[in-house]
């Protein structure tokens, strides 16, 4: 229904101070906005009338058009007069600056009031209808005075179900509201850090219980000595006896050595079994253990004295050059595969956290007195960094290397290789670059017990022969041909 603008009684009155209000639907009075430094207004049908000034009046289409954008005409709704007050005459509306300043000031202790949130809902819904109610009498009065109260939405008081709703001040009541983000998680409490340790295991019982209450005559020192006697198969038999064997069978001079080779895969029962025997021994040749199950043994056997690796994959293999092996004396690591030099040196050169302004480095490899290399593609370079770290060699396997000659022999029995005064054994079979100009170098080693010559095919018999006789310091005698033994 279209509705047409009327001039009011009200536009008719006498020009008071402040801009002119319209009154619209939904009892509340907007302030029309000013264009070009005038306030819009609307004059009725007598512009003459007393008290007001020339019509310099915009037509009714701009007027309404800037009190509500948006708005087709046909919407617009009719202006009423001010509702007549038994009181006395309507009271005079405040000027922009100060309702300015006035809701500049109410933001500020919005502002203020808005982390305290600790009111209650049904106190909220309560304070809403207090502050709606004394919100639309400070708007408009007479309309308070009559008994009208303006809609509940219309008055600003939206509620964001999201957000967090402000305060007014003076009322308590919620006035304002926006949207904020989700409140974050609370921090969890920060604990106590402390080094856990598993409780100690209980002494093991000196004597065996019967089944009638009595203990049996032998103590546990005498059993050990009984076990000493059994193989592997057989403990394990004896550990299924009852408790107390079981545990007795667990003692590590009972398991000097452990040996897993050709397995193709190690369960972690079986890795919990050679932790719990700790071993000296411990074979690992031709088994598909990987360098995670290498390092978790390597890092609980620190008693660990020989170490067999033959056959092994490199990866698997690489665990040794981050576990401390501090009681190793032989380490096999015979036809590992792809072994080149930079891998050799990650395992030869000492730990890159050695402590500054340390003056000796010492290698992984400092106390192995027996090495194993077989097969493996060494150069003289890396026969030089094992002359350096790992000096304490009594025994060298370096058979079936290719790259083994002259030079390097040179190097093993030069005057400042540490290796020429501790070499006892020293296995060159199948190496197929030594000629007979390097078998007079062997009688610089005099600790020299046992010399490997087998399978070289430059070697010829008669020089091996000629070694033998006069070898250092005195004969060897040849079981086989090119293998020199000397009786200690």
């Amino acid at each position: 229904m279209r509705r047409s603008l009327t001039a009011g009684s009200a536009l008719d009155a006498p020009r008071k101070a402040g801009p002119a209000r319209i009154q619209v639907k939904g009892g509340r009075e907007r302030h029309l906005k000013k264009v070009g430094g005038d306030a819009c207004l609307l004059r009725g049908p007598d512009p003459g009338g007393p008290g007001l000034l020339p019509p310099r009046v915009l037509n009714p289409s701009q007027a309404f058009s800037s009190c509500r954008p948006g708005l087709p005409p046909e919407n617009w709704e009719k202006p009423k007069p001010p509702l007549a007050s038994a009181e006395g005459p309507a009271v005079p509306s405040p000027s922009p600056q100060r309702e300015k300043l006035e809701r500049f000031k109410r933001m500020c202790q919005l502002l203020e009031r808005v982390p305290d949130t600790s009111s209650s809902s049904s106190d909220s819904d309560s304070d809403s209808d207090s502050s709606g109610t004394s919100l639309s009498e400070d708007e408009a009065p007479g309309e308070a005075r009559n008994g009208r109260r303006p809609a509940r939405g219309s008055s600003g008081e939206k509620e964001n179900r999201g957000g967090r709703r402000a305060v007014r001040p003076g009322s308590g009541g919620p006035l304002l509201s926006w949207p904020l983000g989700p409140a974050p998680p609370p921090r969890p409490p920060q604990l106590e850090r402390h080094v856990v340790r598993p409780p100690p295991r209980s002494p093991e019982p000196d004597t065996l219980p019967l089944a009638a209450g009595s203990d049996h005559p032998l103590p546990r020192a005498a059993w050990l000595r009984v076990f000493q006697h059994l193989g592997p198969r057989e403990l394990c038999v004896c550990m299924r006896v009852c408790r107390t064997w079981s545990r007795w069978c667990y003692d590590k001079r009972l398991w000097p050595r452990m040996d897993l080779s050709r397995r193709k895969s190690l369960t972690p029962p079986m890795l919990s079994g050679v932790v719990r025997r700790q071993p000296r021994a411990l074979d690992l040749s031709w088994t598909g253990v990987s360098k995670k199950q290498l390092m978790w043994l390597l890092n609980r056997l620190q008693g660990l004295q020989e170490l067999v690796l033959s056959g092994c994959s490199w990866l698997s293999v690489s665990a040794l050059g981050s576990a401390p092996l501090p009681a190793l004396r032989l380490l096999d690591l015979r036809w590992i595969e792809d072994v080149k030099d930079s891998q050799l040196r990650e395992l030869l050169l000492p730990p890159p956290d050695t402590k500054p302004g340390q003056t000796e480095s010492r290698g992984r490899l400092q106390g192995v007195a027996e090495l194993r290399l077989a097969g493996l593609e060494l150069t003289d370079a890396s026969l030089r960094l094992l002359l350096r770290h790992a000096p304490q060699l009594s025994a060298l396997d370096l058979s079936h290397c290719a790259h083994v000659g002259d030079p390097s022999v040179h190097l093993l029995t030069a005057p400042t290789s540490p290796l020429r005064e501790t070499l006892v054994h020293l296995n060159l079979a199948g190496c197929h670059r030594l000629t007979d100009h390097c078998l007079p170098l062997f009688r610089r080693c005099p600790r020299l017990r046992r010399l490997d010559l087998r399978s070289c095919r430059q070697l010829s018999p008669e020089a091996c022969a000629r070694l033998a006789a006069a070898g250092p310091p005195g004969p060897f005698r040849c079981p086989e041909e090119k293998l020199l033994l000397k009786d200690s």
